[in-house]
């Protein structure tokens, strides 16, 4: 490794950064994050702050677990990588895609397809939808609905169901046949409807009434996350994605739950789809089957879309995949990851240090008058949407935003800046007075601003 000087020398001279300018990266060098330990992150120049981003909200486990980093490196010198395309497999991709459908057996899920992430996960259940129909003899059914404010990933299919135009407007024209909802967002939709419940009446009427505008017959799946995540930690009324099957089930149209922030605990369940009580009919997931250690993702497959697939003819055969699809030291990851997720339990923390977080911010809510609105309480996901005129609703500036991620970054927690929103998302295994610290943090941030 180059030394500290070297680091801060090249930092950013010879790589592009995904979601940022390239430019800006010259005149605002990133902060070079040397280390971690449990829940904190360490910098070049040793300062030390709790990660309240989780990596990506996805280092569920924290830095520091020692199952996970054995298995990966008694796999690299076992079997550091062989394809899993058709004809051959590993022992380690076999033990996962067994650990993965005994994770999600309650949600109804039957079968894996293993990817290199969430966006490839996206991507696959998107495809797979469209070859579902086609298997049915409905090959007309071919358009995808999804909601505003939804993130799907970045590959084309994903940008194309993204609910947010600034992942989609520098890249269009995006996949045709793609319509989009109003989101489950109470603080800000057209309706002007406040109340969860009659907002989620409401988008569910809009989503027939766009069903019929476009034909049924030409629809082939919804996606959603059961809470959006990137969007601002959008929480949903309590019968939003019921509404949603039953509607699915109405028309005939394959339900995807986009779990890849939700599952493995974050939300407070094993999955967001199980918090609501819904089976989806396919799944996506990611970044907390490995917390984050490897590149791994899933799309899963509930037994109605399996049966149609494994009893076809020729034309079921999935031509798609990935080069790292099964990797073998992915799957070690996968079988470590999800044995102690369970062993250490994490929902249950989730579930409670989410509640101390969203309490606390509530409480910052009222002490300062640019916190429009507080959303999260359920598990570890909370969203700040930041306002310089409460009454009005008018989003903060984007100086006052970088104001309150660098002060708070001083004061001892590293948050994540959505627009106008201050997104939180810790590991897992967060205590409570590290929780606290965070807290502490953000009324630092906050009072700079």
């Amino acid at each position: 490794m180059k030394d500290d000087n070297f680091l801060r020398e090249m930092n950013a001279r010879h790589m592009w950064h995904p979601m940022g300018h390239p430019g800006e990266a010259h005149e605002n060098a990133p902060k070079i994050i040397k280390g971690a330990e449990g829940v904190e992150i360490v910098d070049l120049d040793g300062h030390r702050a709790v990660d309240a981003v989780g990596g990506l909200w996805c280092v569920n486990l924290g830095y520091s677990n020692d199952a996970i980093k054995q298995a990966i490196s008694d796999q690299l010198w076992e079997l550091p990588y062989y394809s899993a395309f058709a004809g051959t497999s590993n022992p380690a991709a076999i033990e996962a895609s067994y650990a993965v459908q005994e994770f999600f057996a309650e949600d109804g899920m039957v079968r894996a397809f293993f990817t290199s992430g969430g966006s490839d996960s996206v991507e696959t259940a998107l495809r797979l939808s469209r070859q579902y129909h086609r298997l049915r003899g409905e090959p007309t059914r071919i358009k995808f609905l999804s909601l505003k404010k939804g993130y799907h990933g970045t590959h084309f299919g994903g940008a194309s169901v993204n609910g947010n135009n600034r992942f989609r407007i520098a890249y269009e024209p995006l996949l045709p046949g793609c319509y989009h909802l109003p989101s489950p967002y109470t603080y800000r939709n057209p309706f002007d409807e406040t109340d969860p419940e009659r907002l989620a009446e409401k988008i569910a009427a809009a989503a027939v009434d766009e069903i019929e505008f476009q034909d049924p017959s030409t629809i082939a799946a919804f996606i959603m996350e059961p809470i959006q995540g990137a969007g601002g930690v959008i929480v949903p009324g309590d019968s939003f994605m019921r509404r949603m099957r039953e509607v699915c089930d109405r028309y005939g149209i394959l339900l995807i739950a986009d779990e890849v922030i939700t599952g493995f605990g974050r939300s407070g369940d094993w999955t967001g789809s199980r918090h609501w009580g819904v089976k989806p009919d396919m799944m996506t997931c990611a970044k907390g089957i490995t917390s984050g250690y490897f590149p791994v993702g899933a799309t899963l497959m509930g037994e109605k879309v399996a049966d149609v697939f494994e009893n076809s003819g020729p034309e079921g055969a999935i031509w798609h995949g990935y080069t790292y699809s099964a990797h073998p030291v992915g799957a070690a990851a996968v079988v470590a990851c999800l044995s102690e997720t369970l062993r250490l339990d994490t929902k249950t923390n989730a579930a409670a240090r989410g509640t101390q977080l969203y309490d606390g911010v509530c409480r910052l809510a009222e002490k300062y008058d640019i916190i429009g609105d507080v959303r999260g309480g359920h598990g570890l996901m909370t969203g700040i949407e930041i306002v310089s005129d409460r009454a009005a609703k008018t989003p903060m500036d984007a100086a006052t935003m970088k104001r309150i991620h660098q002060t708070a970054y001083e004061a001892g927690a590293m948050v994540r800046l959505g627009a106008h929103n201050v997104l939180m998302s810790p590991p897992l295994t967060i205590t409570e007075g590290e929780v606290d610290r965070i807290l502490t943090a953000l009324d630092k941030g906050f009072a700079a601003a």
